[in-house]
């Protein structure tokens, strides 16, 4: 990767306008698709103030500190290490998370998943809701956010992964109804019976990763992406488990890679025995997502 050169902008006099410029052609010749905009996330986050305030004050002088922490800044998103990690946040619906190495850092599209499983959440008095790989604890506390009646167990593999979304749940006070329990898929539920499970699973064919632009070959845990040789390999052990741990009329809701692996995704539900089940698009328009119904006995 480019190293970034950051002694002309830490030894000559700069200003927000100047700095950004350097900085977004800094990060163009690294690869970094949206240059200009990762600029002026990073340099307001070392300034401390909203990214549209740097806009109304070009000609603001930035002193030496200032300078030598935004180069340090470009030089860590140069090697391709996502936006997020730097800033140690994301927002995810009306939550924001921290996020970093541990976990893969939540996408737009995860945000249009919570939607429809709020959709299907029963309209029980305290509905149980089961995130299975909750990895940032992102759709569990989003869930829980929006719905102050429910109580939901997020199950995740990766003991730092469920660290992080215990320490988000703490850090958003719904510690007391986001549980988070190290499990491998179910494993670690006991007798617990849904009213909803939803997941983002591992879903990318392990041959993909690699051709993955680096903020995720080389920064979202493996395990997080890998779903096996067709992408399936957790989805097909999701939806085997999830009929036994759903109450009656309880729904399952999955995010996919989309297209054809939805397809295949809603066919292992219909063989599973589960009733209405139905895909849905994501915000550009792919089918992704797929949902199916526990029916009741």
């Amino acid at each position: 990767m480019r190293a970034v050169d950051a002694d002309p902008l830490v030894n000559s006099p700069a200003t927000v306008g100047a700095a950004l410029a350097r900085g977004a052609a800094t990060l163009a010749a690294a690869g970094v698709a949206s240059a200009r905009v990762d600029a002026e996330w990073l340099l307001a986050a070392v300034l401390d103030v909203p990214r549209g305030r740097l806009l109304t004050d070009p000609d603001r002088a930035l002193d030496a500190d200032i300078t030598a922490r935004y180069a340090r800044a470009l030089e860590r998103r140069a090697t391709r290490e996502p936006l997020q990690h730097i800033l140690g946040s994301q927002a995810f619906r009306d939550i924001v998370v921290r996020v970093g190495p541990e976990a893969m850092v939540p996408r737009p599209e995860t945000e249009a998943l919570v939607e429809w499983a709020l959709a299907l959440l029963p309209g029980v008095l305290s509905p149980v809701v089961v995130d299975v790989g909750a990895g940032s604890g992102c759709i569990a506390c989003a869930i829980a956010a929006e719905r102050p009646a429910a109580r939901v167990v997020a199950l995740e593999i990766s003991p730092a992964a469920a660290a992080l979304a215990r320490a988000n749940a703490a850090a958003l006070g719904l510690e007391a109804r986001v549980t988070v329990v190290e499990s491998d898929l179910f494993a670690a539920l006991g007798g617990l019976r849904a009213d909803l499970i939803v997941a983002n699973p591992p879903y990318l064919p392990s041959a993909v990763i690699e051709t993955l632009p680096p903020e995720v070959s080389r920064f979202d845990p493996r395990l997080s992406l890998d779903g096996g040789a067709d992408g399936l390999d957790v989805i097909r052990r999701l939806v085997t488990g999830a009929r036994a741990r759903l109450a009656a009329a309880g729904a399952l809701v999955i995010e996919t890679a989309g297209g054809a692996q939805a397809s295949a995704a809603a066919a292992l539900l219909r063989e599973a025995g589960f009733a209405d089940v139905a895909t849905r698009a994501d915000l550009a328009g792919v089918e992704r997502f797929v949902a199916g119904v526990e029916r009741e006995p």
